[in-house]
């Protein structure tokens, strides 16, 4: 709220830290009867990024998913599924997908969670799955393990790099692209170039800040200009599709030198539809010890 000589405070309100959850918790959880394995403590450590609104969802739908069972009190079981529709969406129990379809979504996601699980600076593995939730076929879905308020260059590589494990296992395996990469795509396409354009973490241009900023009138970007020439678009453009390049080619020789570790992944899915994190790390870690 910004109006000088009159009111000129500008206030910042962030999404709640661990502490700030726990205390969210408490207040929403007030008047719903808890099991005795509901530890909010976790539970709070386990919603990072969660602002106060998701934080009543979730307990909402934790007490929904109870009272679906007619059961008198809220189990840790009911936290964690609320958790997982608010965080990958709900469950299309009635899509029915082909052979096919499940085959080549259980190794895209083995292939997210496998490079996941190999890079060093990505966020843990919660939970894989092909069961269609969303818009999404299957999901691979990772969870800080602590608040977190910026990343490192090595951090946001390694996020293209497991962006690109889904479509580096379908070349791997099959040999052929499907439309399953789609967000995939767009989500390393934005990471890169904010890196490029806002970040300034690209030697080829500089720690110069690139990115289009406009007035919004009415909704619509009628100010919205580019104050850089047509040649530095088309170097930006250069570089943004190089870092992309080479965290797919880094994807791709992962996928290959460990295949028989994306291979167990993948039937494990094809079996059980869903794994926890500790699940994959118990169905790799072998593999990593040994090298392939």
């Amino acid at each position: 709220l910004l109006r000088p000589g009159r009111f000129d405070r500008r206030v910042i309100v962030p999404r709640p830290d661990i502490k700030g959850r726990r205390a969210i918790l408490d207040v929403h959880v007030k008047n719903v009867p808890l099991e005795k394995d509901v530890d909010l403590d976790v539970m709070a450590r386990g919603t990072p990024g969660f602002s106060g609104a998701d934080l009543s969802n979730l307990v909402n739908e934790a007490a929904l998913l109870a009272g679906r069972r007619a059961a008198d009190t809220v189990t840790k079981d009911d936290f964690e599924q609320a958790r997982d529709k608010i965080l990958l969406g709900s469950e299309r129990k009635s899509m029915v997908l082909t052979d096919e379809d499940r085959k080549t979504t259980a190794y895209h996601e083995a292939g997210h969670a496998l490079i996941a699980k190999l890079l060093p600076n990505s966020d843990p593995i919660h939970k894989v799955t092909i069961i269609p939730r969303g818009m999404a076929l299957g999901v691979m879905q990772q969870l800080p393990s602590e608040d977190k308020y910026g990343s490192s260059q090595e951090e946001l590589l390694d996020g293209i790099c497991v962006a690109c494990g889904g479509r580096a296992a379908e070349v791997v395996i099959f040999n052929h692209l499907t439309t399953a990469a789609s967000s995939d795509i767009k989500q390393a396409t934005r990471i890169a170039k904010k890196m490029v354009c806002e970040w300034g973490m690209s030697e080829e241009l500089g720690s110069v800040n690139y990115s289009e900023e406009g007035e919004v009138f009415l909704g619509k970007d009628f100010g919205h200009a580019r104050e850089y020439s047509d040649e530095t678009a088309a170097r930006i453009d250069a570089v943004v599709r190089k870092i992309i390049d080479e965290q797919m080619t880094k994807a791709k020789d992962l996928i290959v030198r460990y295949r028989d570790a994306l291979e167990v992944l993948a039937l494990a899915l094809l079996e059980k539809e869903t794994l926890e994190g500790a699940d994959v790390d118990r169905l790799i870690t072998p593999f990593i010890s040994s090298g392939s």
